[in-house]
Parts: structure tokens; sequence; C-alpha cells
């Protein structure tokens, strides 16, 4: 199966942009012949942990807005898996969906939050696994990279490939400290779940922070097989066994 991975601008609080973008990629995904395409972390608001701003562009998967941003990728031929800030009652979520044709085919809740995280999102608990073309993927989201129980929980469940949406808009001094070092990581726990990794990251500037990304795919022997340059919008292809 070929797969994909976007390395996008920083989106923030516009669903209609992001949609459009998501739209615009998955098409020439397609075009390229990939079956899946990974987006980045909390990609469709912005990633953003001020409780106010979660508060407010958080999205139930049950409401109609939700609803219509699903109608709108209905057309997409690839499987999308993109982030998401989520909404359940009281409850807020860092969240990543698997989307097939409109519909929701995995929801996955970050289990490992960083310290700014908890004061806002709820940790998920479970590790969902979905059939892509005779696939089976998990999820994994940015921080969750930096532990073996993550990469291994789904690797457990059969996962062949692991879609990891990434967001690493840092400080400028910590991107700086960390932008060669997370493709090392992430090689790591292709090489412990022996699976096949996708990552997907914003890149640009805001304000005093950056994202150079990575975005990259690994094959299980923590070999990077492929990788959009730092600091650069783009995609990254690979035919995974």
């Amino acid at each position: 199966m070929k797969v994909a991975a976007c390395q996008m601008p920083d989106v923030r609080n516009d669903v209609r942009r992001a949609v459009s973008l998501i739209r615009s990629c998955a098409t020439e995904a397609e075009r390229r012949g990939a079956r899946l395409v990974c987006f980045p972390e909390c990609f469709l608001q912005g990633y953003d942990v001020r409780d106010e701003y979660v508060a407010q562009t958080a999205l139930d998967l049950t409401s109609a807005e939700f609803k219509r941003v699903l109608r709108s990728l209905e057309a997409c031929e690839p499987i999308i898996v993109v982030g998401l800030l989520e909404r359940q009652g009281t409850k807020f979520y860092n969240s990543a969906v698997a989307i097939d044709h409109g519909r929701v085919v995995a929801c996955y809740r970050k289990t490992h939050l960083l310290d700014g995280e908890r004061a806002v999102f709820e940790p998920g608990v479970d590790y969902p696994v979905f059939q892509a073309h005779g696939t089976t993927v998990g999820i994994n989201i940015c921080y969750d990279l930096n532990f073996s129980a993550a990469i291994n929980a789904v690797a457990d469940a059969g996962a062949e490939l692991v879609a990891c949406p990434c967001n690493n808009m840092m400080r400028r001094r910590t991107a700086e400290e960390w932008k060669l070092r997370h493709n090392p990581i992430r090689s790591d726990r292709a090489r412990e779940g022996r699976v096949w990794l996708l990552s997907s990251d914003v890149t640009g500037e805001r304000g005093e922070r950056i994202c150079y990304g990575p975005t990259a795919v690994i094959d299980p022997s923590g070999t990077v097989v492929d990788q959009v340059p730092l600091m650069t919008t783009g995609m990254v292809f690979a035919e995974i066994s």
C-alpha cells in the first residue's frame, strides 16, 4: 500500500481553510497513488491548549458541524488521518480520527499528555486499529512517541503501520534543540513495535515559536525512508509492505 504524510502550514481557528488544505492534499495523494494520507496533530482547529480556545473550538464528533466536515471529505479517495480538538460532554481530548469517504472508522485519544495539556485534556485509554486496504493501522499522537507503551499497544493490537499526527511548534530555543532529535526517537519506536511509522507535522513560524517539522516515513528497522525537508510544506510518499 502506498501512503503519504503532509507537512502543513500552521492553521489556527479556521476549520474551513484546514478542510480545504486536507482536500487539496488528499487529491494530490490520490493522483500519486496513495491509499492513506496523514495530517498533523490538532490540524483541524490548530494546536492551542488554552482553556478558552479549546472550549471555543473543540468539536463533538456527533455534532452537526463535524458532520459537515465529514460530508466535505466524502469525495476524498484516500483514508485521511487527521488530528483535532474533541469535545465529549464536559470533557476535552486531543484526538485523531481516521476518515474513509466521509465516515469515521477510528478515533484515537492521546494517552500521554504534556504538562500543559493535562490542564485541559483528559487522557485516552484505548488504542484502536482499523483496516486500510489489507493493512492494519494504529494511531499515536506526537508525545506518545516518547513512550514504548504507546507504540507497543497498537502493535499488540495487530498494527503494521502507525500513523502519527504531530505538532512541534515550540519556542525557538527548544525547537532548535529538538529539530534533529524527533526522528531518532521515532525510529526507536518503529524498531520496538516492528511497525512502519508515518509522521506528519506542521512547519513555519508563529510569534516566538517555530516548527521545523519533521514529516517522515520510517520502516520497521528504524530507517528513515523519506522525509519532507525541514521548514518546507510538502508531502512524502512510500510504498509499505
